[in-house]
């Protein structure tokens, strides 16, 4: 049975140009640049530049009027198609004036130079092969990752030689191509885990006893000495600490991603441009926003005159009228987005200036212990906007401040309460814990349960497994794995 029945319920939808506005908050300055140049190339009405005409203003709003009378036309019945050109169409028409994280620019420009895999082959070419060696070897070669090592078995290259190249060859005849590959530099390159890694560019090494201890731990002990199990070390190499303590000197000097240390590889390239600018000036924050955050927009005059044409024209044709309604409608977003601009100026500059100001005592002394409890929440009340929008502005922007550039992110975190039950920063927590194992005794380092007892003494009561926490956050290993000789 149908039944018919009103229901009434409050909801609000964000318009089309609040969704804009927003967007364009959470761009970091590079991304804001790139947003303005594809407007710029969208919009014929919107120009860089300082100039702007007052007369246009007049006449803007004269044109508003006009078109609010009842003599105005409808823009839904506007057919675009009877004053454009059926010869070409503009970018404009092909291009959607809203702006979504699908059109984001997903390209990054790469490094010029030789890559490391044409540094290899570059090598590879000084070396004698037969045809069936080269084409092993340059198999071998495009194996190789960035860190430079090959992560697959012989038996997989061999079986991929023959149906990718149809090369019909032997694991016996890759082993010993794979030989000559990793003599090729940087030492250590084209290895199939970090032991043999390690092994070739020790045996790189002129021959001193150190480095034929080390040798000989790498290739007899290296689970033991993975694990650090220095005791079981010295008794089956019958050595003393000091020579167990010169071969793990020799190992540590080495380097487990040999592909990394070419310096002309290319890869993408990631430059950090601050939004924001914090400086002490005569003991006293000064806060700027990055100038490329504040471009000179402004109008075309071109379509200025436009409007004036046909305000001075006493016929007005429906043909006019219709080109005259896609000018203004071009207006109307080139002045929404001079405005979306100075919005998103207002919000970043407000929304940092209360970070700056709620952590007033870190930013005037470097002093990570000093950053104070701070939640999204704390920050919105204080400007009175959404926790959404300090989210948006604290995600993706950076401040230069005198102790370096950093992710604004990193101001936030949690609160606990010490002994006394002042709320701390859990990042005054993490601080602490940090100076606490560099000042250990490396040869019985501290274990998470003395860690946490330590942590109490000193007014923060923390349980063993949020030390735990705490310290894989930091990406500090185990007491084991920190011990030394």
């Amino acid at each position: 049975m149908l039944k018919q029945y009103l229901q009434f319920k409050l909801s609000q939808k964000l318009s089309p140009q609040q969704i804009q506005l927003m967007k364009l908050i959470q761009l970091p300055t590079q991304a804001f640049e790139q947003r303005i140049k594809q407007e710029l190339e969208e919009n014929p009405a919107l120009e860089g530049g300082k100039e702007k005409s007052e007369e246009f203003d007049d006449d803007y709003n004269d044109l508003d009027d006009d078109f609010g009378d009842s003599e105005a036309i409808n823009a839904d019945d506007i057919n675009v198609d009877e004053y454009l050109s059926d010869d070409e169409v503009p970018d404009y028409r092909t291009q959607a004036n809203n702006y979504s994280a699908d059109d984001d620019e997903k390209s990054i420009p790469y490094a010029s130079g030789t890559s490391f895999t044409q540094h290899l082959i570059n090598q590879l070419n000084t070396f004698r092969l037969d045809d069936e060696e080269e084409q092993i070897a340059f198999f071998l070669v495009g194996s190789v990752d960035e860190s430079g090592y090959i992560r697959r078995s012989l038996e997989d290259i061999m079986d991929d030689l023959a149906f990718t190249q149809n090369v019909y060859t032997t694991e016996e005849k890759i082993q010993a191509v794979l030989k000559v590959v990793q003599q090729l530099d940087p030492a250590g390159v084209a290895a199939r885990d970090l032991q043999e890694c390690l092994l070739l560019q020790l045996e790189r090494k002129n021959p001193t006893p150190n480095i034929e201890l080390a040798i000989d731990i790498i290739r007899r002990a290296f689970d033991q000495f993975t694990k650090k199990h220095y005791k079981k070390l010295l008794q089956k190499f019958d050595i003393t600490e000091v020579q167990l303590r010169d071969a793990i000197l020799e190992i540590e000097r080495l380097n487990p991603k040999p592909g990394s240390s070419y310096s002309g590889n290319s890869r993408i390239i990631e430059h950090v441009v601050p939004d924001f600018t914090i400086k002490i000036v005569e003991g006293e924050l000064e806060l700027t926003l990055n100038g490329r955050n504040a471009p000179d927009l402004h109008v075309s005059r071109e379509y200025s005159d436009m409007l004036k044409g046909y305000k001075a024209s006493k016929e007005k044709s429906k043909s006019q009228k219709d080109a005259v309604m896609f000018i203004k409608q071009k207006l109307d977003a080139a002045k929404w987005f001079i405005e979306a601009i100075k919005q998103r100026q207002q919000t970043l500059f407000i929304t940092m200036s209360a970070i700056m100001h709620y952590q007033k005592d870190y930013f005037l002394s470097g002093d990570e212990r000093k950053l104070k409890p701070m939640i999204l929440k704390d920050i919105a009340d204080e400007i009175e906007m959404d926790v959404s929008t300090v989210s948006r502005v604290a995600n993706s922007k950076y401040v230069d401040t005198p102790y370096g550039t950093k992710l604004i992110k990193e101001f936030f975190s949690e609160s606990m309460k010490n002994v006394q039950g002042e709320d701390v920063s859990t990042r005054e927590i993490k601080k602490i814990l940090e100076t606490v194992i560099e000042e250990e005794e490396k040869r019985k380092p501290l274990t998470d349960e003395k860690l946490a007892k330590l942590l109490k003494e000193k007014g923060y009561p923390i349980a063993r497994r949020t030390v735990a926490k705490y310290r894989e956050q930091l990406d500090i290993p185990v007491a084991r794995l920190r011990k030394q000789i």
